[in-house]
């Protein structure tokens, strides 16, 4: 076993060396891979700091019950004893028709124009706090209310969200797409870079295969060139992310001071950040292994 892991630790040492022997072509391969993953992580980032704001700024979910207009004082009664029956509810709120108009006037200034009116148009409502914020339930919910009778109508409050929800479950096919169509990039970048190394290193490796050695110990230093180079790449996509991040955190902050909010823009959480680490050391490791496997063979001593 120490063996074993000694062998390993040599090729490694060697790779990062023929890493290490080439740093102009080696830096720009990692760039271009880190820009490229860069991409897609970024719109994750966006998209899950979005997700934040869009839950703090939706809030618990309301349904709104409107009363008839020519409701009685006894239908309203009744109305608020059977909502309190309802096990779906954790609390009810009940906003009368004058409560509801003289709020009305504060919140839109429009004090003269409604005190003209003859007659108060609004009607009572009743404010529902639902236990769940499953939107399946709470339409449920609605469409049940809205059967009832003396109920001029039902309001989802946070039916909103259903739509931002569909919006934000495109973005995440796209970016998943977009992560895709990157992968195979960096995967055929890695694919070229070794095959462009065994070609140079056919002399070595006739050699090598004519001393006796294993297909898998030749394969070793080039599975390792990629792994590692892709780990870099990841690195790079991870520091690049973090620098937009700061420059955009910093424009942000004059704006959400306007606001007067503290919203700023989060960065990958530790799992989120090794899981890009991993999975771009895979996609160059993976990118070796099919380079190696295709022309590994085809190389043999005379």
């Amino acid at each position: 076993m120490s063996n074993w892991l000694i062998q390993h630790w040599l090729v490694f040492l060697f790779t990062l060396r023929r890493l290490l022997a080439t740093p102009v072509a080696s830096l720009l391969n990692i760039a271009i891979m880190g820009i490229a993953l860069s991409l897609p992580v970024g719109v994750y980032v966006l998209l899950q700091n979005v997700q934040g704001l869009a839950a703090q700024a939706a809030g618990a979910p309301q349904i709104s019950v409107f009363l008839a207009k020519d409701a009685s004082k006894d239908d309203v009664a009744q109305t608020g004893k059977r909502l309190a029956q309802l096990d779906d509810i954790e609390r009810i709120e009940f906003v009368p028709r004058e409560q509801a108009l003289d709020q009305l006037k504060h919140s839109t200034g429009l004090a003269d124009v409604i005190g003209g009116l003859s007659q108060n148009p609004l009607p009572d409502a009743y404010i529902l706090y639902p236990k769940t914020a499953d939107l399946k339930v709470l339409e449920g919910l609605r469409d049940r209310l809205q059967t009832w009778p003396k109920l001029e109508h039902v309001q989802l409050d946070s039916a909103w969200a259903r739509k931002l929800e569909a919006l934000l479950g495109f973005v995440r096919l796209a970016v998943l797409i977009l992560a895709s169509l990157l992968s195979i990039a960096l995967v055929a970048i890695t694919f070229n870079t070794i095959r462009l190394q065994i070609l140079t290193k056919r002399d070595e490796i006739e050699v090598s295969k004519l001393i006796g050695a294993t297909h898998a110990f030749i394969r070793r230093p080039f599975l390792y060139f990629g792994l590692l180079q892709g780990l870099l790449a990841g690195a790079a996509a991870w520091l690049i992310i973090s620098l937009s991040l700061y420059l955009l955190n910093r424009s942000l902050a004059g704006l959400a001071e306007l606001y007067a909010s503290n919203f700023t823009l989060h960065h990958l959480s530790a799992g989120d950040s090794l899981s890009l680490l991993l999975f771009s050391a895979y996609l160059g490791w993976l990118g070796a292994w099919l380079s190696v496997s295709q022309h590994l063979w085809q190389i043999e001593p005379k």
